[in-house]
């Protein structure tokens, strides 16, 4: 059965180009330029809201689980959101520069984080303090968890450093051509990178050597997104070209180039992708009809944060409280919405 994309809405949600998007199985939330966190309702298909923690440029923004998500800023702030009802539970001051990116360990108990003052932090997200600071010689702009929690994978300029959890000494580096655009772990030791450049490559983390390489798309590549479904693993990728391309990985052939699945042309300078999976049509029939959310640029478990740690500052109320149908397709918004004050709740 052939894979089709279709696009299903267009939304105006920023007044300056994205910067970040995650999502988990309720909400897509995207990052940008203009400061704001926009959320969106995968299940209503609404507009949620705005979170207006940060000043500056969202840089990062990641999931744990159902009930929270991080975000990270040139502001130097992480905030820990509670997304039941969107209060910034604690707002830390994480780096001295811009936080660069932030993974969240798969037990939700830590997270690491690099910013742009040559450190890499260690958080203890259940007290929500700095538990390890590493200097850095240079300023990493990715790091990212392996899915069993046991390595971590830094990125400065085209260099990818493999950490191991249990010494957190460096037990291997893998460099690249151009500067790494993204990252993305296929299994625990097979890692998908990204460069500046239209190639995609497959390395071994334990060997450090490449196990594939082919050329995905016709300009640089901007995202790496994976998932599987029904034992099928697939990569979505997305380019500067504007085309969003979804292959079939073999991991049993991972010498062999991946089949594509499916393109669509987005017309958009694309700068950063996930994949949102509608968990009710695993059962129906297309279920192999992925959603993804993409955003487009015009410029180049509740172990977390216990309650009586909470740390709200004034602007963690602010956040729009609109509830609006996205628009579908061919009715962009083309103005951003006024941002309402959310009245305080006295039994908040």
């Amino acid at each position: 059965q052939p894979w089709t994309v279709v696009p299903d809405f267009t939304h105006h949600a920023h007044s300056a180009s994205l910067s970040a998007v995650a999502v988990n199985s309720r909400y897509v939330v995207t990052g940008s330029r203009d400061e704001t966190i926009q959320i969106y309702d995968m299940k209503k298909k609404i507009e949620h809201g705005a979170l207006l923690q940060h000043n500056g440029t969202i840089t990062c923004l990641e999931f744990y689980g159902t009930a929270h998500l991080l975000s990270g800023a040139e502001d130097g702030l992480i905030c820990i959101w509670n997304t039941k009802r969107w209060e910034c539970l604690k707002s830390i001051k994480a780096h001295k520069g811009h936080v660069t990116s932030l993974s969240i360990h798969p037990s939700g108990k830590l997270a690491l984080s690099v910013g742009t003052d040559k450190t890499l932090r260690t958080w203890n997200l259940v007290e929500g303090r700095s538990a390890f600071i590493k200097n850095l010689k240079q300023n990493a702009h990715i790091i990212k968890w392996s899915p069993d929690g046991e390595k971590y994978v830094t990125v400065i300029t085209n260099k990818v450093d493999i950490y191991q959890l249990d010494t957190a000494s460096i037990t291997g580096t893998i460099t690249t051509e151009k500067r790494i655009s993204s990252l993305r772990f296929i299994t625990d030791s097979i890692l998908a990178i990204a460069g500046d450049d239209e190639i995609i490559r497959f390395y071994s983390c334990d060997s450090q050597k490449c196990l594939c390489e082919f050329k995905a798309h016709e300009n640089r590549i901007k995202d790496i997104y994976s998932f599987e479904r029904e034992g099928q693993h697939v990569i979505v990728t997305a380019s500067s070209d504007g085309y969003i391309k979804m292959w079939n990985l073999d991991l049993n052939k991972i010498k062999d180039v991946p089949s594509l699945l499916c393109e669509v042309n987005t017309k958009a300078r694309l700068t950063c992708l996930a994949v949102w999976l509608d968990q009710a049509s695993e059962t129906k029939e297309n279920s192999d009809k992925a959603e993804t959310s993409v955003q487009a640029n015009e410029d180049e478990k509740s172990s977390i944060v216990r309650k009586n740690k909470v740390c709200r500052t004034d602007r963690s109320d602010k956040m729009a409280k609109r509830k609006r149908k996205i628009a579908p397709e061919k009715q962009k918004l083309e103005a951003p919405l006024q941002k309402k004050k959310k009245k305080r709740n006295s039994s908040a």
